[in-house]
This record gives C-alpha cells, sequence and structure tokens, in this order.
C-alpha cells in the first residue's frame, strides 16, 4: 500500500466521521486520557495583534498508536464573512517511527468531534428521561450538539435562541426540515432555557448569556462555547448551582473562563471541580445522584478528542484507497 501523506478535506471528514460513530472514538480517547495512557499539554494560545483571533496550536499522543496537533485560528466574527470561525489542520503521524500519516481539514472535525464530546458527558451525566433541548448558539456547533443530542436522547422539544434573531430563525426553519423535529426559534435566552432540561451553550459570547435561576432542577448543561480565562457564557451562580465537570481539569483551571471568573468572585473554588468525564465513564468519580441535581459539562476541546478522531478518519480513508497495481 502506498506509505503518501493523506490530505483529507471538509467532505472526507464529513462522509468518513458520522456522529454515532465519533462519540464512540471520542468516548474510548476520554477512557484513556483517564487511565493516564495520553498525553495532553494545554494548548498555546497566541492573540493577533489587534485581538480580532487567536492562533491555536493543540498536541497530543494518545495511547501508542498516534501523535499530532490540531493548528488553527479562531476568529469569532468569520460569520459577517460567510466563514466559519475555526479554520486550520489536524496533523496525524505514527508513533513507532515519526512517520507523517495524514493532514485534515481542522473545522470539520472540531465541529463534529466538539459535539461528540458533549454527547458523551449528556449520555452518562443527564437524566435518562431527559426530552427537551435548548441551544443558545446558531452557528455550526449548534447544528453538530443538535444532531449529538440526538444520538443520545429521543428529543421532543428544540428551541434556539441567538443573538442575532434572524439566524436564529433561519436555523430553525432549516433544522426542522433537515431532521424532521420541530425546531423553535425563541427572542430571548431565557425563554429558550426555561424548562429545558438539556441546554448547550455553545455562542462566541464573552460574557454570561445563561443565568443559575434560569436553570430547571435537573438539567444538564454543556458549556462550549467560552474557551478563554475572562470570557464566559454561564453566570457564577450557574457554575455554583451545578456539579462541574470537564474534559481535563487542567485545562479549565487554565482557560475556563466560566469556571475561573465565578472563583474570582467568591462563590466556587477549586474543590468545586468533581472530576473529568472520562473519569465518569471509567468509574474513577461519580456523576448524578439524583433527577434534581444540575449537571454542568464544561467542554475546552483536547487534543487527544482531534486525534482519535483523525485516525478514525484516517483509517477508513485508507480502506477505501484502492491498492496500488502490482
Amino acid at each position: 500500500m502506498s506509505q503518501s501523506l493523506l490530505f483529507l478535506d471538509r467532505e472526507d471528514v464529513e462522509a468518513l466521521l458520522p456522529m454515532e460513530e465519533c462519540i464512540e472514538v471520542v468516548d474510548e480517547a476520554l477512557r484513556i486520557l483517564a487511565r493516564g495512557e495520553a498525553v495532553q499539554p494545554l494548548r498555546t494560545l497566541y492573540w493577533m495583534p489587534d485581538h480580532h483571533g487567536i492562533l491555536a496550536m493543540m498536541p497530543g499522543m494518545l495511547g501508542g498508536t498516534v501523535a499530532g496537533a490540531k493548528v488553527l485560528t479562531v476568529v469569532p466574527e468569520n460569520h459577517l464573512h460567510g466563514l466559519e470561525s475555526h479554520q486550520g489542520v489536524v496533523m496525524l503521524f505514527e508513533q513507532e517511527r515519526g512517520r507523517p500519516l495524514a493532514l485534515l481539514d481542522a473545522a470539520s472535525v472540531t465541529a463534529i468531534r466538539t459535539a461528540a464530546a458533549s454527547a458523551v458527558a449528556t449520555r452518562v451525566l443527564a437524566r435518562k428521561d431527559a426530552r427537551d433541548l435548548a441551544l443558545l448558539g446558531s452557528g455550526v456547533q449548534a447544528r453538530t450538539h443538535l444532531d449529538a443530542m440526538r444520538a443520545v436522547r429521543p428529543l421532543r422539544r428544540v428551541r434556539v435562541w441567538s443573538r442575532r434573531p434572524e439566524s436564529a430563525r433561519r436555523f430553525a426553519a432549516e433544522e426542522t426540515e433537515r431532521t424532521g423535529l420541530s425546531v423553535e426559534a425563541t427572542s430571548t435566552a431565557r425563554e429558550a432555557v426555561e424548562g429545558a432540561d438539556l441546554i448547550c451553550a455553545v455562542t462566541a459570547a464573552t460574557e454570561a448569556v445563561l443565568f443559575g435561576d434560569w436553570i430547571a432542577p435537573g438539567a444538564h448543561i454543556n458549556a462550549v462555547g467560552a474557551c478563554t480565562p475572562k470570557a464566559r457564557e454561564l453566570d457564577a451562580a450557574a457554575v455554583a448551582r451545578s456539579l462541574l465537570y470537564t474534559d481535563r481539569r487542567e485545562s479549565l483551571l487554565a482557560e475556563a473562563g466560566d469556571f475561573l471568573l465565578a472563583r474570582e468572585e467568591g462563590v466556587v473554588d477549586d474543590g468545586h471541580i468533581l472530576g473529568e468525564i472520562g473519569e465518569v465513564i471509567e468509574g474513577k468519580v461519580p456523576g448524578r445522584r439524583s433527577n434534581d441535581e444540575i449537571t454542568l459539562f464544561k467542554s475546552l476541546g483536547i487534543a487527544v478528542e482531534d486525534l482519535a478522531a483523525g485516525m478514525h478518519v484516517y483509517r477508513k480513508a485508507v480502506e477505501r484507497v484502492p491498492a496500488p497495481p502490482r
């Protein structure tokens, strides 16, 4: 078989990484991390000179199979130009000889694996009877999170809110047609959240858009959007009311403004962090204990998720490439 470097674009990734498969791939990656069999450094972030965007480098190694990194830019206002906020590549190397294997489109990998991680968290933390979904945000992550939540809970109601009402209305119309679910656009975030037992915050907000006194007992929250120390989607009360879990403690303590700002305001301390999702899956940390508890998964997004998803795509791509003639 040819040993040439594979280039896998958006279409390749989307075709080879269906949400249901990615959920299982990310589940296993988080288990490997919890068992101490992965290398997961903190990402390195560099602000662009005028602070309109970030250059990020996310290295890691997963088990004894793959090493690599995701290198990307994040420009929140890209939607104004018809572009996704995340642009970049995932680079894969095999560990034995260090041979480069593939370059993958990072935007599509990120969109799918981020939602898959939220699905893994939802599967182990949300109430079994959770059916009512609120989406705060109407971009790419809202769509993939809708697919991820559908994969782990049979939804009966979906509400979406966006800071741009026209975007919420467009999302509701398009996703109603695509999924067959009734997706309702709301005029306020509070209207979307009230009574919901599943909440996905997937905005580019830097100030709180989800407040503690809105959240119904028993809800599960996936907080995805804010990933720098001074940005938040949740107010301090929302964090304080919740049982807090994350993908990686070190990342949470260095990057998660939702938690760090609440700690700065004195309503929580480091003891509020109950554990990593991989630890819950592995049975090392307890999850939800009652139907009335509010659970919160603070997602930072980590390289081992990208590497696991990327290797899954790579292996499937290699299988579909015909062997060279002899």
